[in-house]
């Protein structure tokens, strides 16, 4: 039965308790032969990737945990020229660090460069190439003081976005089933699973000039022009609107309506990145 992680973006808050966790278990700690020491610096087997979205004032963070994705079809495994690199019956993805040589006489190991997440680091110290092992010595219960069947990270995880079981899980399959993997164009079948991957938004602030005071309850409403598909939002008590989860340079044509306000139309808007309209001018009707 393959183990699988589930990661939540929408509540991770950047707290970096995974973070310190994957250190703290790693660093110092020789788990061979499942991994040797992380370096103190220059490795993050679990990085957090923080995007930072929008202009101001329209401005959001998010925060997206970065581990080895395990994939069913990893390129790393037959980049590795001396067989070091093996999948586990759990599906967890293994470097030997006594099969690793380095890729002795190359700049560094071949599997970096395999990797299309950025997830494996190479130990100049050791000569060898590392990355997240899903706390696997763990799993197989090698530490006597550690009595919970889960990686460090996920148990560090206090909001609940880190989570990690069996795929077959009926739990687990309802959130497989809300969830997106990270680069599927790459065809390698990961096994860690995202919910609330970050998408394009269109934010603004509808105002009455004549009145010198926001419009609050007006209907903003955006159409994409590839699909058909209508995004609707309404202004806030401080006349702001967030149009979330639009598609990537997906083109939308953008209204903003009112009752006893002349309809606005703004026009067509490209969503290849995260927009801010600033402030929209509705005008009342004689």
């Amino acid at each position: 039965m393959g183990k699988v992680f589930v990661i939540d973006v929408t509540k991770c808050t950047g707290c970096y308790a995974c973070y310190v966790a994957c250190k703290d278990e790693h660093v110092d700690n020789d788990w061979s032969p499942y991994t040797k020491p992380m370096p103190d610096t220059g490795s993050h087997w679990l990085r957090i990737d923080e995007r930072e979205r929008g202009q101001t004032p329209y401005v959001k963070v998010t925060y997206v945990p970065i581990i080895c994705q395990h994939c069913d079809e990893a390129p790393c495994i037959p980049a590795c020229p001396v067989e070091a690199i093996s999948k586990r019956d759990d599906g967890i993805v293994i470097i030997d660090p006594e099969k690793c040589n380095g890729c002795k006489g190359l700049e560094r190991p071949l599997c970096i460069d395999a990797c299309p997440y950025g997830a494996i680091y190479f130990n100049k110290e050791l000569n060898i190439a590392q990355k997240c092992t899903g706390c696997a010595h763990l799993l197989d219960g090698k530490d006597p003081l550690w009595k919970f069947k889960v990686p460090k990270c996920v148990d560090a995880c206090h909001t609940g976005a880190l989570v990690f079981g069996d795929e077959d899980d009926p739990e687990i399959k309802k959130l497989i089933g809300k969830a997106e993997v990270l680069k599927p164009e790459e065809g390698t079948k990961p096994r860690v699973y995202y919910i609330g991957l970050p998408k394009p938004f269109i934010a603004g602030q509808v105002v009455d000039p004549v009145a010198d005071e926001v419009v609050i309850d007006a209907k903003v409403t955006a159409k994409d022009l590839v699909t058909g598909k209508i995004y609707e939002a309404k202004t806030d008590e401080l006349g702001d609107f967030w149009l979330k989860d639009l598609e990537l340079n997906h083109r939308y044509l953008v209204k903003v309506e009112k009752d006893g306000y002349y309809e606005r139309i703004i026009g067509v808007v490209v969503a290849d990145k995260d927009k801010s309209l600033g402030e929209v001018k509705l005008y009342k009707k004689a």
